[in-house]
């Protein structure tokens, strides 16, 4: 009769699957829950890190829009735009019917994330911090799209990546480090913000690390102050020679005389995706380069 009675529940699951089939349930980074009943066939990202973290978690064709500036991979240039991620369209997200949009919890607006809820959308929002929330946002959307395998191979090899420069970095010399994401104003990055990550991840000392905002602006004095052995980044400026004439101009200072001034490729590094360990590398070869000649 047990038997029997397995057989009948199976056949029931088969009549109404989708009531067989277990919820998928995540805690985004907002704290709330959401529960899909099915992946997610129809995706809306809100910013074009976002864009990318899809991408790379195994789920682009499920894109069905993204924020405008989503250009990468190529193949994100050609779908649907839904505004900025400052600033997006709810009516276009709505009529596109998705059955999971992703915002940035830092990034996009509190007013636009709210809307979309209250027009009834499933939003997983994520806030991507730290170099080992990358592999942990990847397995989230691979999870909710799913999506898991492929997702699963992308985040481990984002370990294995910042494994193998922590071990390259481990017991080198600590070298005390400006980094600029503008120069017009002058503005940095605080302890909280992934780029604080990347530097500490090879050796690093980011200067600013103690102020309270994630990209406070400062002066020259400011800087000046701190005795920085290098300045890395260059958000504002387009090459490595741009950047160092940008600095050299300022040799006038004292305390900024043959500073040196290394380009990082903002592209690979100010996006909290797997990307971001291209610019780790660079910032970590930059760091050699500084002890070297120390």
């Amino acid at each position: 009769m047990k038997w029997l009675l397995c057989l009948v529940l199976a056949a029931r699951c088969i009549v109404a699957s989708q009531s067989c089939i277990a919820d998928i349930v995540v805690t985004d980074d907002r704290g709330s829950v959401l529960r899909l009943s099915a992946p997610a066939v129809r995706i809306v990202a809100l910013a074009p890190s976002i864009t990318e973290l899809v991408f790379a978690a195994g789920a682009g064709a499920q894109l069905a829009a993204v924020p405008r500036f989503s250009d990468y991979p190529a193949e994100a240039a050609a779908l649907p735009q839904i505004g900025d991620a400052s600033s997006i369209d709810a009516e276009r997200v709505l009529s596109l019917q998705p059955d999971l949009v992703v915002a940035w919890k830092s990034g996009n607006r509190a007013a636009d994330i709210a809307r979309l809820e209250r027009l009834g959308l499933k939003l997983v929002v994520i806030e991507p911090a730290l170099l080992a929330d990358v592999p942990r946002v990847l397995r989230m959307i691979g999870a909710l799209a799913g999506t898991a395998a492929a997702a699963e191979t992308a985040a481990r090899a984002f370990d294995h990546g910042v494994q193998a420069l922590a071990s390259q970095s481990a017991g080198k010399t600590k070298v005390r480090v400006f980094y600029e994401i503008w120069h017009q104003p002058l503005m940095t990055i605080n302890g909280h913000h992934m780029i604080n990550d990347v530097i500490r991840l090879c050796g690093g000392e980011n200067i600013f690390a103690g102020l309270p905002l994630l990209t406070p602006v400062v002066s020259l004095e400011d800087v000046i102050a701190r005795k920085p052995q290098v300045v890395l980044g260059g958000g504002s400026a387009v090459s490595a020679e741009e950047l160092s004439a940008l600095w050299r101009a300022q040799s006038r200072l004292e305390g900024l005389r043959n500073l040196p001034a290394l380009h990082v490729d903002p592209d690979a590094i100010q996006r909290q995706t797997p990307r971001v360990l291209n610019g780790a590398r660079q910032v970590c070869a930059h760091l050699d380069s500084v002890r070297r000649k120390s």
